[in-house]
């Protein structure tokens, strides 16, 4: 194994301890240089300052290194979702390489490396020689001018936009430049390799050249790095390399596009139109290299004759092992993978421009440790294969699932029926639109979201006073009055409330808030709505989160539909909203990133995320979980989600017209989001349409969220939801208008705009007209929005005089004439001086006019 410590020992390395690196300069020059120079014309004092004038510094800058997206397994160890790069690299500390690896260098590029001082005084001024005539154009010959020439190629492709149009051109014009320059440009490049290599002998000790060498060194192709070499052309590591891969590996770095062994049909083809060094001819180009550094090992006392003997007649036998990268390699978590990778193209985090973004993640060797646990990926993924086919009947017919941690925004889990792929093949079967993001992350256009936004509608109620047991008229009305006055150019609004109805075909009731949120009843929601303001049901929206899709507001428009959730959204919107309940009232941007380390181990600057308080109240966040727990309990729309495991929750289902669905369901601690509907836009219907896997289409839904939901509870285990606010429960009564003595259609006419349903009962005996209301029941004061029946007049009734202590004969007159044709008085009225005592009906009480009145005396 080589020394650890650089030795000055070499000709080259004493100059450098005696008399220093101007000195040195001025040695080489007029000793080797200076004559060559002269070749060309250049001599004399031009000549001995030419290599002083030449810079001393090099900067080994991080070469291009690949980015790996991970996430952290159950005991907290990361595991690789997908890397991304533009050289295949993964750099190794000095420890992590096999010591037969660096013998095997050393012994054919340059066996003398850990005693001269970094240049090879003789080949370098052969090679000047050989490119000044133009026979040759041949490299450095030491590990440290090899280094500084990968170096400079290396910085120059650093500068190249992997956008540009002229992208592969530029690139090789950094290999020539750096490997193949003749003639006087020749000169200078090598006498630049000189002085660089001088240079970083002073600076790195030789392990170090001699490692990041083998870092930064091309293998052929996209290959670089003896550890991507390893792992792609023998399936191995770095430090488990036979003699033979070695071997093979150190012949390959001499011309790596020659003597790579992964092209099965050949690296060049002769004039002859015979391909050489490929399978055929087992390698025969490479073969033949590695047998001499085999020779050259064995020469240099660094393996024994029974090593040298068996791996040179071993056949060269590639077991290639083609790295993915991009997200398609993470499987089934390709979509939370590319979730994050939209992010860092996006961020300013991660640079000013898209650019410079793009180039980070592919060069920039970065580790971005994300926020998905696998304890609710799996699950949730499972069942979404179970339940959901990748392309049901080619109309686009799609699923996502995701979950979101309560209380901090870390993303947990993003599911997905389709197969992730950058490929459009034509197959709906696979996309790489990430169905739970939005525009920005996931170039999604989001979905109708459906009855899951009457959330708003809930918390402006309560925010406003109103209790959840308030109770309204939640019938459907034909021309049901709006407003949107908060925002600026709205007003008043009429809406047939009727035409959108209800799910399955109801009419509606007159119920409380409670029921209204528990059943999802449309015109439930319109009534509430309706004593709203639009546009700042919208507001509330903005405030929790949530936005279209495309970036902007839920206010840019707002109409009484609104309410039922027409507006194109993510998931991961909708669920954090309801996360931001579930918190109390805390909102948290969602984030799925928790850290990134650089290349040089250190910690970077994380996206812009921030939870807040109080976004709403604490009261209004528990009195709205109150409502929003009836919705997964007792046959609620969602108790087909819940996992009925102890966890409490809270939750709203959705569905816009035919084609959309979705369940929300949150517990204090996760809250997940599904969605399943037609992801393009389209309308045809998924209502009562079965899949092979068994399920409805509309009701696929159900067992997603309620996979997911139950992972996260195990866990995450969640705690009871806090108590509802007294107030915002109270039972609130109305005064209910007074209209005895209005007409049928006035008495309605005003009942209803004061909220309630008018029933007309039975005409009662009054001496009124038959359209005159003569009782109401109730009156005085009663729950909100139940139904107050009228009575009319019958036209037939009378009322009955007061004759108390009158005698019987004026009595009797008095009652006939007020239209009563029979009277009957009890036999005490016919004695002296009698006086009535009382009738029955009651003085003042209305009767029919055939009714027998009974007077007492």
């Amino acid at each position: 194994m080589p020394q650890k410590n650089r030795t000055v020992n070499g000709v080259l390395g004493g100059l450098l301890g005696v008399v220093g690196l101007s000195a040195v300069a001025g040695l080489l020059v007029a000793a080797s240089v200076t004559p060559v120079l002269a070749m060309t014309g250049v001599a004399g004092t031009q000549a001995l300052t030419l290599f002083d004038k030449l810079p001393e510094k090099l900067n080994p800058i991080t070469p291009m290194e690949q980015s790996t997206i991970y996430a952290m397994d159950p005991d907290n160890k990361p595991v690789a979702l997908a890397s991304f790069y533009e050289q295949n690299r993964v750099p190794v500390t000095y420890e992590q390489v096999s010591p037969v690896l660096y013998d095997a260098i050393l012994s054919s590029e340059d066996k003398n490396f850990y005693s001269h001082g970094g240049v090879n005084l003789g080949a370098t001024v052969s090679a000047v020689i050989d490119n000044l005539k133009g026979t040759s154009s041949r490299g450095a010959s030491t590990i440290s001018q090899q280094f500084v020439k990968n170096v400079l190629i290396q910085e120059c492709e650093q500068e190249v936009d992997t956008a540009s149009e002229t992208y592969s051109e530029e690139l090789r014009a950094c290999w020539e430049n750096a490997t193949q320059a003749k003639g006087t440009d020749g000169i200078e490049r090598k006498l630049q390799e000189m002085r660089y290599a001088i240079q970083i002998e002073k600076d790195y000790s030789k392990n170090d050249i001699l490692l990041g060498y083998l870092n930064i060194a091309n293998f052929g192709g996209t290959v670089y790095g003896i550890e991507a070499a390893s792992r792609y052309y023998f399936s191995t590591t770095s430090d488990k390399l036979t003699v033979a891969q070695a071997a093979t590996l150190a012949g390959i770095v001499q011309n790596p596009n020659t003597y790579r062994i992964d092209m099965v049909g050949g690296t060049y083809t002769t004039k002859d139109g015979v391909a050489h060094n490929g399978s055929e001819d087992g390698y025969a180009d490479t073969k033949d290299r590695r047998h001499y550094v085999l020779g050259r090992m064995l020469a240099n006392g660094k393996i024994t004759q029974a090593q040298y003997d068996e791996a040179d007649a071993s056949e060269i036998t590639p077991a290639i092992k083609q790295p993915t990268q991009g997200c398609a390699a993470a499987g089934r978590n390709g979509y939370f993978c590319q979730y994050v990778k939209s992010i860092i193209e996006n961020d300013e985090a991660f640079g000013e421009t898209a650019p410079e973004r793009r180039e980070l993640l592919r060069r920039g060797g970065l580790k971005i440790y994300t926020s998905l646990d696998y304890r609710i990926q799996n699950p949730a993924a499972e069942k979404m294969a179970e339940v959901v086919p990748a392309n049901f009947d080619n109309k686009a017919f799609g699923a996502a699932g995701v979950s979101i941690e309560v209380g901090t925004g870390r993303i947990l889990s993003i599911t997905q029926n389709t197969i992730f792929s950058e490929t459009v093949t034509g197959d709906q079967a696979y996309s790489s639109l990430v169905f739970a993001g939005d525009k920005t992350h996931g170039d999604s256009g989001g979905f109708q979201v459906g009855s899951t936004y009457k959330l708003f509608t809930l918390i402006d109620w309560l925010e406003k006073g109103h209790s959840v047991n308030e109770v309204l008229n939640g019938r459907v009305q034909t021309n049901m009055k709006f407003t949107s006055a908060a925002c600026e150019g709205g007003g008043p609004m009429v809406a047939n409330t009727k035409e959108i109805g209800n799910f399955g075909g109801g009419g509606g009731s007159t119920d409380s808030v409670m029921n209204f949120t528990r059943n999802s009843l449309n015109s439930g929601f319109f009534a509430m709505a309706s004593k709203l303001d639009i546009c700042e049901i919208n507001k509330v929206a903005d405030r929790m989160g949530v936005t279209l899709a495309n970036g902007d507001k839920t206010t840019k428009e707002n109409v009484p539909y609104d309410v039922l959730g027409p507006k194109n959204i993510s998931p991961i919107a909708m669920a954090n909203a309801y996360a931001t309940v579930a918190s109390g009232g805390k909102y948290c941007t969602p984030r799925a990133i928790d850290r990134v380390v650089g290349p040089d181990g250190e910690d970077r600057e994380l996206p812009a995320s921030s939870c807040t308080d109080g976004v709403i109240s604490k009261e209004v966040a528990a009195t709205a979980a109150y409502a929003l727990q009836g919705v997964m309990v007792n046959g609620g729309t969602g108790t087909q989600a819940n996992p009925f495991d102890g966890t409490p929750l809270i939750g709203k289902t959705g569905t816009h017209d035919r084609w959309s669905t979705m369940m929300i369901e949150s517990s204090t601690r996760v809250a997940t989001a599904v969605w399943a509907g037609r992801s393009d836009g389209g309308q045809s219907n998924i209502f009562n349409v079965w899949a092979d896997t068994g399920y409805r289409l509309n009701e696929m839904r159900y067992p997603l969220a309620k996979a997911a939901q139950a992972a996260a509870n195990a866990a995450y285990p969640g705690a009871a939801f806090p108590q509802a606010d007294r107030n915002l429960t109270r039972r609130v009564l109305t005064n209910v208008p007074n209209v005895v003595g209005k007409t049928i259609d006035e008495a309605t006419s005003e009942l209803r705009a004061a909220g309630f349903s008018v029933s007309v009962g039975a005409a009662v005996d009054s001496d009124k007209a038959t359209n005159i209301v003569v009782a109401q029941d109730p009156s005085g004061q009663t729950a909100g929005g139940g139904t107050v029946t009228i009575s009319p007049s019958n036209g037939q009734g009378a009322t009955v005089p007061d004759v108390t202590g009158q005698d019987p004969t004026a009595a009797g007159a008095a009652l006939v004439g007020a239209g009563f044709a029979s009277v009957d008085f009890a036999d005490a009225c016919t004695a002296p001086g009698a006086k009535v005592a009382s009738t029955n009906p009651a003085a003042n009480a209305a009767a029919n006019k055939s009714t027998k009145i009974s007077v007492s005396c």
